[in-house]
């Protein structure tokens, strides 16, 4: 209940000053349809641009200048620095960005945000846009009911921008009935007193309307009316800017490590342009009187001035900050620390990445990587090699020797301690993903790729059995072709493993290569084992044993991959080639997508 407290507060107080003032009404209600407007574009936006900004996001990562002008001009463009911080933080989460880079979006976007008080103080003020709302509003609602996705996301763009322009002319048509009817401007405070009041006003109303986009619509606004002085509303305009990040770090409180990191940057990014701005609001209003001078704006035309002056402490702040980056990164690093991330806990997916498919798939595509870095040790160890012996093995000759000692291990409670957990979770997440187009593909892929690793480590287990008896025997060929399955097999997983921890170029190459050495170690194919039946070296009894785990091996090598040709490289590297090995008839797709519900829920029989 206590939770509740300042919302209901907030009714109330909204309740009683629609009572006191029918006018109040009227710009309250401008400011809802302006910030349901919002929301409405972004949602729009998110579907039209979602991919679009996440390639070019991508791109924006190896320079601090580029993540500065993404953040910039995605903001500019989308009117959302919401839209562009959720897009940060997945990537964030994903490991598809640093924090270095991430702090220069983040920075950039706050610059952009300030294009908004530029539309505003510009065509808004001047024009009757309530006029062109209503058509938008009118197209918009008729692509919202239409079932293709494309025409749905422009419809909510249209009514977006639609309900935006309708808040924007009640807010004027408000407080000029506020004007004829008495001073608001009585009430300004000069002076320190009035500089630390307003800018409490300002963080106030950003965190209730969570939102300074409309926080500075509503200033100028009302600055353009004569309700609010000039002095009030560049406080109330910075004040906005602690605001939006304080907002930030309440909705980060519950986020990975990765958000809390970038919200706490975001604060500290707002807090140190905000204290600059009033420590030198003298000399930036001296700036702002120079360039409006320069620029030909009119000294009564405190709506633009306002705009330049946001524009000039959030440049300034971005100047003052970027060298600080290195410094911040640390420090960040050192307050929010990394947990080590127990065996059956994501470190990459999280379900605040489902809003941006793109880099939910490429983080589901590293924590699978993840998976398999686990799972091969588990194998490696199934198969009897020393870690040491293992990592340090130059050919698949140094891993014929046979180990010191033998032993039986418990592949299903390895399975349900090391795989089942974190598999259970990428399958969850996988199904989550609302993808299509490419996208699609890529989720089949990457569900093939997961289940093709479960299946390695299952036939591991079968192959394990038989293993550790045979290299107890007393039949040294016996022996001696289990030693070679076993070295294969171990090869082939050190291999995977090093190709899985570098930024292969050939890394088709290297899999070929690889696959090439799976088939030409089928002794069945090759004919071998015909040859130690005829020559006497086993009976028929080890040779159906040993036929069948050289299929085991070969359909274990086969999985990995297969596996490994999805999972290693970036989703958007898959060529013509992986496409056409991994494509499916119709019915073998609708069986793999609908089978998603079951996984999902976990409930298969362990292996």
């Amino acid at each position: 209940m206590s939770r509740n407290l300042p919302l209901v507060g907030v009714i109330l107080l909204l309740g009683w000053a629609f009572w006191a003032s029918p006018t109040t009404a009227e710009i309250a209600a401008g400011v809802a349809v302006f910030l349901f407007g919002m929301m409405a574009l972004e949602q729009g936006l998110r579907g039209l641009a979602g991919g679009t900004l996440e390639t070019l996001l991508s791109r924006s990562t190896d320079r601090l200048w580029k993540g500065l002008a993404f953040g910039a001009g995605a903001t500019a463009l989308t009117q959302s620095s919401t839209l562009v911080s959720l897009l940060t933080i997945s990537f964030l989460s994903s490991g598809l960005l640093g924090l270095y880079q991430g702090l220069g979006v983040i920075f950039g976007a706050n610059l952009g945000t300030t294009t908004g008080a530029w539309l505003m103080a510009g065509p808004a003020l001047h024009f009757n846009i309530g006029r062109g709302a209503l058509p938008m509003l009118t197209f918009g609602v008729v692509l919202i009911l239409t079932r293709h996705a494309t025409l749905k996301s422009i419809g909510w763009a249209l009514a977006g921008i639609g309900f935006l322009f309708l808040g924007i002319q009640w807010m004027k048509d408000g407080f000029e009935t506020v004007q004829q009817a008495f001073d608001l401007t009585e009430y300004a405070l000069t002076g320190i007193s009035g500089l630390a009041l307003y800018t409490v006003i300002g963080i106030f109303a950003t965190v209730i309307m969570q939102s300074s986009h409309a926080t500075l619509i509503l200033t100028i606004t009302a600055l353009a009316a004569g309700q609010l002085s000039y002095e009030n509303a560049l406080a109330i305009s910075i004040g906005a800017n602690i605001g939006t990040a304080v907002s930030t770090g309440l909705a980060a409180i519950t986020a990975n490590v990765e958000g809390r990191r970038l919200a706490g940057a975001h604060l500290l990014f707002n807090l140190g342009t905000a204290i600059v701005a009033l420590v030198f609001i003298v000399p930036f209003m001296l700036a702002v009187e120079n360039l409006a001078g320069l620029f030909g704006v009119g000294e009564d035309n405190h709506a633009l001035r306002l705009a330049l002056f946001h524009t000039l402490f959030n440049l300034a702040g971005i100047l003052l900050m970027v060298p600080l980056i290195p410094v911040m990164v640390l420090t960040l690093e050192r307050i929010f620390r990394s947990k080590p991330m127990p065996a059956d806990q994501p470190r990459y997916i999280h379900a605040n990445l489902l809003g941006t498919p793109g880099s939910a798939l490429e983080a589901a595509r590293k924590e699978l990587l993840r998976l398999f870095n686990r799972a091969s040790g588990v194998m490696a160890t199934a198969l009897n090699f020393e870690p040491a012996q293992f990592r340090q093995a130059e050919d698949p000759e140094a891993l014929l020797q046979k180990p010191p000692r033998v032993h039986d291990h418990d592949m299903d409670a390895l399975y349900l301690e090391k795989v089942k957990p974190l598999h259970g979770l990428i399958v969850d997440f996988l199904a989550r993903i609302p993808v299509k187009g490419k996208r699609a593909q890529q989720l089949v892929s990457l569900r093939m790729a997961s289940q093709s690793l479960v299946e390695a480590f299952k036939d591991t287990k079968h192959l394990n059995k038989n293993m550790v008896r045979n290299l107890r025997s007393k039949n040294a060929a016996l022996k001696k072709e289990y030693l070679q399955i076993r070295a294969n097999l171990g090869w082939l997983l050190n291999q995977l493993q090093h190709l899985s921890d570098s930024d292969e170029e050939d890394l088709e190459v290297e899999l070929a290569e690889l696959s090439a050495m799976a088939e030409q170690a089928d002794i069945v194919a090759s004919g071998h084992l015909d040859q130690l039946i005829r020559d006497r070296l086993i009976s028929a009894e080890e040779a159906t044993s040993l036929m069948n785990d050289s299929a085991y091996a070969y359909r274990i090598a086969r999985s990995l991959i297969v596996m490994a040709r999805v999972t290693f490289g970036s989703l958007e590297g898959l060529d013509m080639e992986l496409q056409d090995q991994l494509s499916l008839d119709p019915d073998e797709l609708r069986a793999i997508l609908t089978q998603a519900d079951s996984e999902t829920q976990e409930k298969v029989d362990p292996p």
